[in-house]
């Protein structure tokens, strides 16, 4: 038998290497159903009243938050935030009623060491938790909230 120098994706399995991305092991990886929104979600930042920033989160899949500033989309400054805290994932599951798919966000905490809040009640780690228009996102102990809204929102009911 001739030997077969064809590639074989062991090395894309190899669970040292993992999902890399710029040389760092990412502590998550997209799952089959992640699809960039057709909605256009923003993340208004507000620090007590202040509003710091507006980022819009609808251009890929997946975006995550953390303080390592050279892999994480939306860089945490607060000292109680991990490297790779959280994801806040769009997936396309099909709706109960109608069985369309549906694309929405989703939060999954990183199993980060101070945790992630949604409307201040703290998420399990490693588990994903779908996220609607008005929810306010908190990571760790930082007192800046991250409030989830659809571009031409205006009301939240």
């Amino acid at each position: 038998q001739k030997p077969n120098f064809g590639l074989s994706g062991a090395l894309a399995k190899d669970d040292d290497k993992g999902n890399m991305y710029k040389g760092v092991l990412l502590k998550f990886s997209e799952p089959p159903e992640a699809r960039a929104p057709n909605t256009q979600w923003r993340l208004y930042v507000f620090k007590g009243d202040e509003n710091l920033e507006t980022l819009h989160i609808a251009k890929q899949s997946a975006y995550l938050f953390g303080r390592n500033g050279d892999i994480a989309d939306i860089t945490l400054m607060h000292g109680s935030s991990s490297s790779q805290h959280a994801v806040l994932q769009y997936r396309a599951l099909p709706n109960a009623e109608t069985g369309k798919l549906r694309c929405c966000p989703y939060l999954m905490d990183l199993e980060s060491t101070n945790g992630s809040f949604i409307n201040g009640v703290k998420i399990e780690a490693a588990r994903y938790y779908q996220l609607k228009k008005g929810d306010v996102l908190k990571f760790g102990a930082s007192t800046r909230e991250y409030v989830l809204i659809t571009a031409n929102t205006t009301s939240i009911e």
